[in-house]
């Protein structure tokens, strides 16, 4: 019920107050707004069978 003891522990990066949440969303949509997700290169093709 502590969010200080999971953050000590490092179950996560900060705690935020309340009145920060609609700031700190906003913050993060716009860092994710960008983001394109790649797809590591194929190890193997198909094999014919």
């Amino acid at each position: 019920a502590n969010p200080y003891v999971a953050a000590e522990r490092g179950f996560m990066d900060r705690v935020i107050f309340p009145h920060e949440t609609r700031l700190q969303l906003t913050h993060a949509l716009r860092a994710l707004r960008t983001k394109r997700a790649t797809l590591p290169p194929k190890k193997h093709g198909n094999i014919p069978l």
